[in-house]
């Protein structure tokens, strides 16, 4: 169950991303990819997929709401590459397409964020640049392992060596 904890965890950082890969997320949870989704089902009700669909549904929600942005810069803000998937989707989630929604949901709450500033805080389009930047990461489950190969000798070896110096 831990080994699925940390892969939703990083389905839930990573949902944005269009080329998000489900197949490595299940080798880091210890799975293969069809027995990761198999159990990821019987622990959280859906499919993983179905997961990330909720989630950036329920993101382009807010953004809908909140944002002064086309349907189409949202589509690619919450990682659908597809227009045409990303209205479908939406609509059969919400039971009202993207722009039904917005007209629908506009004006209950704050003013909308002018689209510059959304685009901003949400990190813009991806560009060549910012894709060579992401596939420098450590993939999910690495940090740890390079974060321990960094780190100093255990202080259990530097106590021996020091011990022999002293005799």
């Amino acid at each position: 169950m831990r080994q699925l904890r940390l892969a939703k965890d990083a389905m839930d950082r990573d949902w944005a991303e269009p080329e998000f890969d489900l197949g490595a997320v299940a080798a880091h949870a210890g799975y293969s990819r069809y027995h990761f989704i198999r159990a990821f089902k019987e622990a959280y009700g859906e499919t993983p997929g179905q997961y990330l669909t909720h989630r950036r549904i329920e993101r382009a929600e807010e953004m809908l709401r909140s944002a002064d942005l086309s349907v189409t810069e949202i589509c690619n803000l919450v990682g659908f590459s597809s227009l045409g998937t990303f209205s479908a989707r939406f609509k059969a989630r919400t039971g009202l397409t993207p722009s039904e929604y917005r007209t629908k949901h506009v004006g209950r709450g704050a003013a909308l964020i002018p689209g510059c500033y959304a685009m901003l805080w949400a990190g813009g389009f991806p560009t060549a640049t910012l894709k060579k930047r992401r596939a420098a990461r450590p993939a999910y489950g690495d940090e740890q392992e390079a974060a321990s190969l960094d780190s100093p000798e255990s202080p259990d070896s530097s106590d021996s060596s020091d011990r022999s110096a002293a005799s």
